[in-house]
């Protein structure tokens, strides 16, 4: 049975930078073994992303890219923007507004201490709650 984990952000370090709480969780799945793909909002949040995973811990090496060449396929952790195509994979980390489709096993929502993003989160709750999925809460 597919599962999703919503990660509600309340510590101050991840309030400051909630894609710190996305670097930890996308390193945990490479460690796992997981092929991963993380759903971003825009371009800009992928880019920053893209960022973030070189240098937010120097001893840790997470290959990865934004979703969209010939490498995608081999890419442990693909960045997904958009508009752009990528293949399913086991594990989604989503940051978009609506839920995560298509086939995975595991999808980790993260939500941001904002009172719009936790209503959201709520909508989603409920969407994939109507779709079968076990569900788990972790306050971050």
């Amino acid at each position: 049975m597919a599962r999703a984990d919503f990660y509600l952000i309340d510590k101050p370090r991840f309030r400051e930078d909630p894609l710190l709480l996305v670097c930890e969780l996308t390193r945990r799945a490479f460690a796992s073994g997981q092929p991963t793909l993380i759903l971003v909002r825009s371009l800009d949040q992928a880019e920053a992303l893209d960022a973030r995973l070189w240098e937010f811990d120097e001893s840790a090496f997470i290959p990865h890219q934004i979703a969209g060449d010939d490498d995608d396929a081999v890419t442990p952790v693909l960045i997904v923007p958009p508009g752009t195509d990528a293949a399913d994979r086991p594990l989604v980390i989503n940051l978009r507004d609506h839920c995560a489709i298509g086939r995975f096993e595991r999808v980790l929502e993260v939500v941001a201490a904002d009172p719009a993003e936790r209503d959201g989160s709520r909508q989603r709750w409920s969407e994939y709650k109507r779709r079968g999925l076990e569900l788990k809460k972790n306050d971050m």
